[in-house]
């Protein structure tokens, strides 16, 4: 995950957690806010409608009594607003109208009771005589004014706890009148503790459900009470209305969310900008890391702002500035000993395996020319005869009159006393004359040496059919014949000496690749230098034989098949029948497979090389493509575009034959390789060249800072295994 979105999510989680707990402390302190505020009203409405009854609680049935109390609940506040009687009293007057023995009210009650299940009865004091009472411990004899003159009895009825909320109530009583007539009878009084109760149905509009059930709120009911003189006489409930309290909590909640989630937006946008700036250098870093792998060394400028981030990069500018001036050392080194490897310190002249590059190049380019065997003469018996100086002065001498003998002309020491001279853009006519040059400089040497034989030469046309074995071998021939002539004498062969006549060589290789007529053998096994058991790699090599069953030498076939335009078709049939064996086989290691570069230049190949990749991606990675050195030296830059396709199809290049003169190390740090593996002469008799020991060192130093493994191909001798295995090569064959 990268850091941006890491910072994205912490600072998110962050925001959820500060903007939570604001939420839910915001929810609660509002909660109860309203529950208090609620109650409050609740209770100075109770308040204030006991104030209001209580002039007319005299007569509990007061119609206005229920008008007021109507009036307050329909203002939709409030849940319930209920009267209850708190003072149960029965006048002489109800008792005598709910009797069915007494005809008028011209009764008096002399005695009243009730079955104990009912609870009791008392009589009230008449408020006269309270108030006369009053007086007399005043010694006023004004009335006072407490009540009213009432001659009617009242009783006090004090319910058992089965009728506390009233019910059908009988009372037992006497009753006289002034004829002295009494009569025992009893009334039946319903009696009821609400007096008045109205309730409105509690709304909450566009509050949802999910709300009420997750935020409960609790509101208290409040009540007050409606004295009649020195007594309770009612109580009036109120419940506040939790709908009002619900809109103005979820209006509260609901604009809490909505302003923190434009207030989040607003703050990722910030971020978003912030982080990017913030960022900008780290990415700045990532992409000079990224350099410094492909061997592109810059530096971070100029220096970011941020403490951290600039201290980085001034570590990462130190790094690159390090590692640029290792590699270029390296580089130098590398040079040097590549040229130490390359020339002979006698006579500078280049060295057997620059012959071969050269010829390779040759191959490449499509160039003629002659090639030229040259061997002193008994210079054995020279060394017997003469000092080390002296036979050194001589060899120098004789190199010098092959360095000047023209300047499309470079000449080779191969050994001791051997030598060859290629001569590029040169016909038949034009090597007789260079022979011919070659052999009066080598009298005139001769003369001054007091030597009657200097050397023999023979010349052979440059084939691109042929290999290099062949041509030398040829150009020995006609050396061997150049020595039956005469003394520094010369033997030139002509183009009729080649052995195979162009057009049979067309017809042939087109046959071959248009019906697939060659076999696929796996060679070059590469183990592991550090597991020897382990298999890396295996080289495909196609197998090419003539309609005789001749094998014909694979350099000439791809010669010939690239110079009549067939070398792509080849290359596609060679590359089928590999995926073909990898998917049969199952092949665990990766295979090796060659490639020209006419094919890797042809962009439809390439389309069709990414279909079959796709299309066989399971063994994608198994696939290692190949191109030798002195082919990747001819178009630099398609190669290293190449690269790049073939590691975006999840494959990977090796450079094989790798030699510094084809490929420097500037161009080395361009390419994007997974492998180079040495050419053979590097590793040869590694054992006792130090120079060569240096050239391996320094080139696995280097590819090791651009992660390139490198390998050694075809080492034979023991002590040389064991001197690459101490130069921690990757693997060998």
């Amino acid at each position: 995950m990268s850091l941006s979105k890491q910072l994205y999510l912490i600072i998110a989680f962050i925001f959820f957690i500060i903007f939570s707990g604001n939420f839910l402390i915001s929810v609660k302190n509002m909660k109860e806010y309203l529950e208090l505020e609620a109650t409050t009203k609740a209770q100075d409405t109770a308040t204030s409608i006991g104030m209001s009854l209580r002039p007319l609680i005299k007569d509990k049935h007061d119609s206005e009594i229920e008008s007021i109390i109507k009036a307050i609940s329909n203002s939709g506040f409030y849940k319930e607003i209920r009267l209850e009687d708190a003072d149960f009293t029965i006048s002489s007057n109800d008792l005598m109208k709910a009797s069915t023995d007494l005809d008028d009210l011209n009764w008096n009650i002399k005695k009243i009771s009730l079955d104990p299940k009912f609870g009791r009865v008392e009589k009230i004091e008449s408020d006269e005589v309270l108030n006369e009472q009053l007086l007399k411990l005043e010694n006023d004899k004004e009335d006072i004014g407490l009540v009213e003159s009432d001659n009617s009895q009242r009783f006090r009825y004090i319910p058992s706890e089965t009728y506390k909320k009233g019910g059908v109530i009988t009372f037992d009583f006497t009753a006289t009148n002034g004829e002295n007539k009494i009569i025992d009878t009893f009334a039946n009084i319903s009696l009821d503790k609400i007096l008045i109760k109205e309730n409105r149905e509690v709304k909450f509009d566009y509050v949802p459900e999910w709300f009420i059930k997750l935020i409960p709120i609790t509101l208290e009911e409040k009540f007050s009470e409606i004295s009649n003189g020195w007594n309770t006489s009612a109580i009036i409930y109120v419940s506040p209305n939790p709908g009002e309290a619900y809109a103005k909590l979820f209006e509260q909640a609901r604009n809490s969310i909505i302003y923190a989630v434009i207030a989040f937006i607003l703050s990722m946008l910030l971020l978003f900008v912030f982080v990017q700036f913030l960022l900008r250098p780290l990415k700045t870093i990532e992409k000079l890391a990224k350099n410094i792998a492909k061997g592109q060394f810059g530096v971070i400028d100029p220096l970011p702002w941020t403490v951290e981030i600039k201290n980085v990069s001034i570590a990462m500018n130190d790094m690159s500035r390090k590692i640029e001036a290792m590699i270029n050392k390296l580089t130098n080194n590398l040079a040097n000993l590549s040229k130490k490897l390359s020339e002979d310190d006698l006579t500078g002249l280049s060295l057997k395996q620059t012959l071969e590059t050269d010829i390779k190049q040759m191959f490449i380019k499509k160039e003629n020319g002659y090639i030229f065997d040259i061997k002193i003469d008994n210079l054995f018996g020279y060394v017997k005869t003469h000092t080390n100086d002296e036979v050194d002065e001589y060899i120098r001498a004789f190199a010098s009159i092959l360095k000047k003998s023209g300047k499309e002309t470079k000449a080779y020491r191969i050994f001791g006393s051997e030598f060859l001279l290629i001569a590029k853009n040169c016909d038949y006519e034009k090597a007789k004359k260079l022979a011919s040059k070659l052999k009066m400089d080598f009298d005139l040497l001769g003369e001054s040496l007091n030597l009657k034989e200097i050397a023999h030469i023979g010349g052979t046309p440059f084939n691109e059919l042929g290999t290099i074995n062949e041509m030398r071998h040829s150009a020995n021939e006609a050396y061997e014949k150049a020595k039956l002539i005469g003394p520094n004498e010369f033997f030139v062969n002509d183009k009729s000496s080649l052995s195979r006549d162009m057009n049979a060589w067309r017809d042939l290789i087109i046959d071959i690749i248009e019906h697939k007529q060659f076999d696929i053998d796996f060679i070059n096994d590469t183990y592991s230098l550090e597991d020897s058991e382990k298999l890396i790699m295996q080289e495909a090599f196609t197998n090419v034989k003539d309609k005789e069953g001749n094998p014909i030498a694979i350099g000439s076939f791809v010669s010939i098949a690239e110079k009549y335009e067939k070398i792509v078709d080849f290359d596609k049939a060679v590359i089928a029948k590999i995926i073909n064996f990898i998917q049969i086989n199952n092949v665990s290691h990766n295979i090796c497979i060659n490639l020209s570069l006419d094919s890797i230049n042809d962009s439809d190949f390439i389309k069709w090389l990414e279909v079959e990749i796709q299309k066989n991606a399971t063994i994608a990675s198994k696939l290692i493509f190949s191109l030798s050195a002195y082919s990747v030296a001819k178009d630099i830059e398609k190669v290293k575009e190449f690269c790049n396709f073939i590691h975006g199809c999840n494959s990977k290049v090796i450079i094989k034959r790798f030699e510094s003169k084809f490929i420097s190390t500037e161009d080395l740090k361009e390419f994007n390789l997974d492998y180079i593996r040495l050419a053979r002469d590097y590793t040869e008799e590694i054992h006792k060249e130090k120079s060569k020991i240096d050239f391996v060192e320094s080139i696995n130093e280097l590819a090791n800072l651009l992660n390139i493994k490198v390998c050694a191909e075809g080492v034979k001798s023991d002590k040389d295994y064991e001197t690459i295995k101490e130069l921690k090569l990757f693997a060998s064959s």
